[in-house]
């Protein structure tokens, strides 16, 4: 009970971030949100390596698969709130939450794995699903929704890396190292997009992704803490739910996420998805569950035959 309670607190904790992001865009950019959100996290993340026992806590055994793992979720990030502008929350949410389908799909060049009926039963399944919630037949659909998409596709390359390589990393090291690639992509973003020429519609169009570095108030430095603490909390009762229980029967429950996207869509902005849209969002669910429960099925058998004499 104590797992499904942590995960279900770091799952609402983390979705009411990812909407205070989208709303906040209009006053900042991607770029300042991702040096100043890395600049509090960081310094809590070394605070509790050296109350824990010394700061060389927070570095990883292995830097170079952790830095990979890192820049996967860098560009996770990107394409999840580049165009939070553009799009509603429960359309980045679904797009982000088709990470498990790109899994699948990776992990037989990737790790090896056979691909049996049910995983490719599980594909078509959140396929679907995602066609309904993007609908690209609709008079309103633009390319933006494809966007967050991209950002399933890289956060599956963070889950294959970590499974194939940071295994024996401690969750301090890994979120430190994330912090770090964060923090040096929000300066290096910021410099680069207040530097080029960058057409004036264009940046119109996509402001929090194509302005540098604007006006930074006391208001928006608050603001950039308070979701420091929600993804610092967040992240820690996501780990520890899954270091208490077996990740079989926490994996259903990671998918309450698209229904807290959707209550906070509705309470911010006023934003519910379609009927077809929560079909499509319920369709994507399903596979993503019964995608977890067949790697931990088969994983089980691995163990198995692995003590087998």
């Amino acid at each position: 009970m104590l797992a499904f309670v942590l995960l279900l607190v770091g799952v609402l904790v983390l979705s009411l971030q990812d909407v205070l992001v989208k709303q906040t865009a209009a006053d900042t950019s991607f770029w300042q949100l991702q040096t100043v959100r890395s600049t509090f996290n960081l310094t809590m993340i070394v605070l509790l390596a050296v109350a824990s026992g010394g700061a060389h806590l927070a570095w990883p055994q292995r830097p170079l698969p952790a830095f990979a793992r890192a820049t996967a979720l860098a560009m996770c990030m990107i394409c999840f709130f580049g165009v939070s502008q553009k799009i509603t929350v429960a359309q980045m949410a679904t797009g982000l939450y088709t990470y498990p389908l790109f899994v699948s799909l990776l992990a037989g060049p990737f790790l090896g794995e056979r691909i049996g009926i049910w995983r490719v039963g599980a594909l078509c399944l959140g396929a679907a699903g995602c066609l309904l919630v993007l609908n690209p037949f609709a008079a309103t659909f633009t390319a933006y929704q494809l966007v967050p998409v991209m950002a399933g596709f890289f956060y599956a390359w963070n889950i294959l890396i970590l499974r194939r390589y940071c295994r024996q990393e401690s969750p301090l090291a890994l979120v430190c190292i994330v912090s770090l690639m964060f923090l040096c992509s929000g300066i290096a973003g910021g410099v680069i997009m207040s530097s080029l020429p960058i057409d004036a519609g264009l940046r119109d169009q996509l402001p929090f992704l194509l302005v540098g570095w604007p006006t930074l108030g006391a208001a928006l430095i608050a603001t950039f803490f308070g979701l420091s603490c929600l993804n610092i909390v967040g992240n820690i009762c996501l780990s520890r739910a899954y270091q208490t229980a077996d990740s079989s029967r926490l994996a259903p429950l990671d998918f309450t996420y698209l229904l807290f996207v959707a209550i906070w869509g509705r309470l911010f902005f006023d934003d519910w998805p379609t009927p077809l849209a929560g079909l499509g969002m319920v369709m994507i669910a399903v596979a993503g569950i019964v995608t977890a429960m067949r790697e931990h099925r088969n994983q089980k058998r691995r163990n198995v035959a692995g003590k087998a004499p």
